[in-house]
């Protein structure tokens, strides 16, 4: 096995990586493609690829992050939203050994894809990723709607008519080049951010520059796509995600909250899965984390997963004392709904105490 630095592989190693993502019959995730890992290998120095070999040839990979004293992390660990290895059908190696090769004592994931059987039985928690199906073409989803949320469904219409009425015309970009219209949604989502309480991504470097790098990436199975829905020849939603020829990763969206009335982010997020369809894109990938807008969206559901895979030693028990406390603290809250509300609305209240 050999572990190389993302831009050390070989044209003939990348184009097998991408062999083995389509013989593994799992989702064609952008997550999950040699350009992500590229792009993240750009931004973060401790980026690798394990080459994993099998009779003496090169048959799968495993791309991650390695931190102090050996603890790894899936790569692109926080911001990726499908991670795992990517293996020749049937290799199975054993993951103890992956590590020590690798020379890490742990390897933690939190958007483990469910097909990856090397690191499911480390898994500690699932978790829904809220998923929509339009293979069979937009009306055919918006057949859907009608029968599950028919309100939701009527009213978010409604609102897109009235916002084209007292706004102006509507249009709708799926693939947007404009780099002001990508610096608009990261100030957008920045300001979400702060306003409830979360951490604010964007005002990390590294994923600014990631997303970056992506809007600019353009590859069959991951192009970096901005959409954007103007109103009255203003933006007035956006999205930025990632696309394979069969899924779009919704990623990063976001709305000007002046507009806020209309729903304009629930309107977008209908307008990209007409255009996914008739682009021949049969799923968006709304990602784990259950959201009222997702609900109300939704088709269908599947799972993925958190935990870390460890050896014995000094890093297992660092990686344990580092991650598992806020771990099981955030399954406590989240398992309890009550409690899950109030800890929103007091995020929500220590960020209007912030800005004040």
């Amino acid at each position: 096995m050999r572990v190389l630095r993302p831009a050390e592989l070989g044209e003939g190693e990348r184009e097998l990586w991408r062999e083995l993502r389509a013989l593994s019959g799992s989702p064609r995730n952008p997550f999950m493609e040699p350009e992500f890992t590229d792009a993240v290998g750009r931004v973060r120095p401790q980026a690798r690829v394990a080459v994993v070999h099998e009779g003496g040839t090169a048959a799968g990979f495993l791309p991650h992050e390695r931190g102090p004293l050996g603890q790894g992390r899936a790569i692109g660990l926080g911001v990726s939203d499908c991670q795992g290895a990517v293996l020749r059908p049937g290799l199975r190696p054993d993951a103890g050994r992956l590590l020590r090769a690798c020379s890490l004592s742990s390897l933690a994931f939190d958007n483990l894809q469910a097909e990856q059987e090397l690191f499911l039985p480390y898994a500690a928690e699932e978790y829904a990723t809220y998923v929509i199906d339009v293979e069979k073409g937009y009306e055919a989803y918006e057949s859907v709607l009608r029968a599950q949320s028919p309100k939701f469904l009527k009213t978010t219409l409604a609102k897109e008519r009235r916002l084209g009425r007292q706004i102006g015309d509507l249009r709708f970009v799926f693939d947007e080049r404009d780099p002001a219209a990508l610096r608009t949604l990261m100030e957008w989502k920045s300001a979400q951010y702060r306003r409830t309480g979360r951490r604010d991504r964007f005002a990390q470097d590294w994923i600014t520059r990631l997303v970056g790098l992506l809007a600019e990436t353009r590859a069959p199975q991951c192009t970096g796509t901005l959409s954007v829905l103007y109103a009255g020849g203003r933006p007035v939603a956006a999205h930025f995600g990632l696309r394979s020829a069969t899924v779009l990763s919704c990623w990063f969206p976001a709305y000007d909250p002046e507009f806020s009335k209309y729903s304009p982010g629930l309107v977008l997020h209908l307008r990209m899965a007409q255009a996914a369809a008739a682009e021949g894109i049969g799923t968006l990938d709304l990602g784990r984390g259950a959201a009222e807008y997702k609900d109300s969206l939704k088709t269908g559901e599947l799972p993925v997963y958190e935990g870390a895979v460890t050896r014995a030693g000094a890093g297992a028990v660092l990686h344990w004392l580092g991650r598992e406390p806020a771990r099981r603290a955030h399954s406590f809250v989240r398992n309890r709904p009550r409690l899950a509300a109030l800890a929103a609305r007091a995020l929500k209240g220590a960020a209007r105490l912030r800005r004040s």
